[in-house]
């Protein structure tokens, strides 16, 4: 009625919807009800976890991001207070890939599509993509570690050559300092080349591989590719490398890695989940802890440590 009132008379409104003239004009001299005003709040608070996503998260992350702060809130409310504001998720695209069978030595497939690991550690994944540009393709290697989907390693080149998944698997070698760890990846001709299995063989490390063109062998890293796609490289064109290279680095180390939450991992980011499964007994939200994965035990060995950059980490990031 109140927005119609210009148009329309209140008297004629009032009878065609029923209700009296009277009760309309007390209504708007009342002040709020309480539940609008906790509303008010409340959508104040969903407003500012949107933005610090980087206006990515639905109604399951911004669930779980309220009962981290300590809110208290139904998933309805939310979704409710969120088409109220005309707020929604990113949904995410089916991912094509291009790999190319190289001519090299193959490993064998030490994973058979079980992602899983009991600690930090025990298993990476690999991959590379490509992101396009106003000067050409960016291309982007990266390794996970599957058991927090953390990414552990990567680096970004012009052209797609041994060196990047080298630079890549040099950087997570530095951060983790790893024993028998398993390299997951495709038969891309970078990771079957002489130069990369050499760098394994010094390094210690065992290397895997799954079929050629297919996703599932691979299909961590692909989630992770195309959960890049979806809430950075869809909504953004970047016109020089220099421009993608440092939009890449925010995404991963100042998002993806510290702050994005994971419905795999009980909506924790990989940096949280890493830390809380070094403490069991640390507190967490109901919420999050009837998702956490059970029986989490990691000694202080495994532990990821700081260390400081490499050379091939200076090189990925110039």
């Amino acid at each position: 009625m109140s927005a119609n009132r210009a148009v329309y008379p209140i008297t004629t409104m009032s009878r065609l919807l029923g209700v009296s003239a009277s009760g309309f004009y007390a209504s708007t001299k009342r002040p709020p009800s309480r539940r609008c005003q906790a509303d008010a709040v409340l959508t104040a608070k969903i407003c500012a976890a949107h933005a610090g996503s980087q206006g990515t998260y639905g109604v399951p992350r911004i669930h779980a991001e309220l009962a981290e702060q300590g809110i208290r809130v139904g998933r309805k409310r939310v979704a409710r207070l969120m088409r109220a504001a005309a707020l929604a998720g990113i949904s995410r695209r089916r991912f094509v890939t291009t790999t190319v069978k190289g001519g090299g030595r193959q490993a064998p497939d030490l994973v058979d599509r079980n992602f899983t690991a009991e600690r930090p550690n025990v298993l990476w994944v690999a991959d590379i993509t490509y992101c396009p540009t106003w000067s050409g393709f960016l291309y982007l290697a990266v390794v996970l570690d599957a058991f927090s989907r953390r990414i552990v390693g990567w680096s970004m080149a012009a052209s797609l050559h041994a060196k990047i998944v080298l630079d890549a698997l040099d950087m997570a070698l530095w951060r983790r300092r790893p024993i028998d760890v398993i390299h997951h990846s495709d038969q891309g001709s970078q990771y079957t080349s002489l130069a990369f299995g050499k760098r394994c063989r010094q390094a210690g490390v065992r290397p895997s591989m799954g079929s050629v063109g297919d996703a599932y062998d691979n299909a961590m890293a692909e989630s992770f590719f195309a959960t890049l796609e979806c809430e950075l490289l869809d909504r953004r064109r970047f016109k020089t490398h220099a421009e993608a290279r440092i939009a890449i680095f925010e995404f991963i180390e100042g998002f993806y890695n510290p702050r994005r939450r994971h419905s795999s991992l009980g909506y924790l980011s990989p940096a949280t989940f890493e830390t809380r499964a070094l403490d069991p007994g640390a507190h967490q939200p109901a919420i999050v802890l009837a998702s956490v994965k059970d029986g989490l035990e990691m000694s202080s060995q495994a532990a990821p440590s700081a260390c400081r950059p490499s050379p091939a980490f200076a090189r990925a990031s110039s």
